[in-house]
């Protein structure tokens, strides 16, 4: 995957790149094996493959990889719709967001076992295709997220019983962190109008990070995909009005402007791209650039925006052209070259 952009310009999500991700999540979200799975056996009866304990989403190493290969073919076919892989797609999104594929998933969750399933990762991807295929307006769109809605529902209502008892936030730069599934999960209340999830959100996060002062940013670590400084100031700037989010962060990183935390502004190194974890690198440097280019677009100092963008640019740069070679990376590396590429 080559890089089109220099300095502070952008890659277009066009055409062209749209038919260039697309055959990479289309080449894994049937991909049974090697798997991942996250599953708590009660018995000798629960030792079952993916296919048969998900029939909706078995592919692409892990649950929640195959939840957001989905996310990105959505988005791929409702902003490309003419490109030559949309068919493909159509065709296997009608096989499978029908009720009884849904309904699997379903009740797997109703498992007393599964409470902590995919917890909170797998919980905010799910929210955000479910708010993704709302956005198409045809009609096989509208059918899939009414096929989607029951699990989506399912979500929704483990966020609400969750959330209030969840005392300290995740900081972990990995499945774990807490500000990105927030992030997530609060593009389907707006996509939905659910005020009620939307303010639990919001009062979450505050209640998590409204007193952070002078973040250090000590990171990155050896398996971090997420800054877990930058995921928390897109957090607070996709819930915050902006005038509260602008005082908010220029508490919460306030030497921006002499480009510290110093760490923020450097790609990190990936040594082995067939190492799973080390892979995780790439998709660090791609989420910082989704970060950087969404906090850009809400500062009110110029200069700092401009180097906000700046950031984004290069940390872009050092990972685009990763997101396919080994499977390591290509199962899951191109969602979040889309995060950073959509808007």
């Amino acid at each position: 995957m080559s890089w089109s952009g220099d300095g502070d310009r952008w890659p277009q999500l066009d055409a062209a790149l749209a038919q260039r991700f697309a055959p990479i999540a289309l080449g894994h979200i049937d991909r049974e094996y090697p798997h991942k799975l996250d599953h708590v056996l009660d018995g000798d009866a629960d030792a079952l493959p993916p296919r048969i304990l998900h029939p909706l989403f078995h592919g692409s190493f892990d649950w929640h990889s195959c939840v957001h290969g989905h996310w990105l073919l959505a988005t791929l076919l409702r902003l490309h719709p003419q490109i030559e892989a949309a068919a493909e797609i159509r065709r296997r999104f009608d096989a499978r967001f029908v009720d009884g594929p849904v309904g699997v998933e379903v009740a797997y969750l109703a498992r007393a076992s599964s409470r902590g399933f995919e917890r909170p990762y797998g919980w905010g991807w799910l929210l955000m295709l479910q708010a993704e295929l709302l956005r198409h307006g045809d009609e096989p769109g509208r059918r899939w997220a009414r096929a989607l809605q029951p699990l989506a529902d399912a979500f929704v209502q483990r966020f609400q019983q969750f959330l209030p008892k969840a005392t300290y936030p995740v900081r972990v730069g990995t499945h774990f962190n807490t500000a990105f599934a927030l992030r997530l999960a609060a593009e389907y209340a707006q996509q939905v109008g659910d005020a009620t999830l939307q303010d639990l959100l919001r009062d979450t996060a505050l209640r998590w990070y409204a007193q952070d002062r002078d973040c250090q940013a000590w990171e990155p670590s050896g398996d971090d995909f997420l800054s877990s400084a930058l995921i928390e100031a897109e957090c607070l700037r996709a819930l915050l009005p902006a005038s509260d989010f602008a005082t908010w962060f220029a508490g919460f990183l306030p030497r921006v402007s002499q480009h510290q935390p110093a760490t923020l502004f450097v790609p990190a190194t990936v040594s082995d791209r067939s190492d799973g974890k080390i892979a995780h690198l790439d998709g660090l440097n791609l989420s910082r650039a989704w970060c950087w280019r969404a906090i850009a677009s809400s500062l009110q100092d110029e200069a700092q925006a401009t180097l906000a963008r700046q950031a984004a640019a290069t940390h872009l740069q050092a990972a685009l052209p990763h997101v396919a070679g080994d499977y390591m990376g290509e199962h899951w590396l191109a969602s979040f070259a889309l995060l950073a590429l959509r808007h």
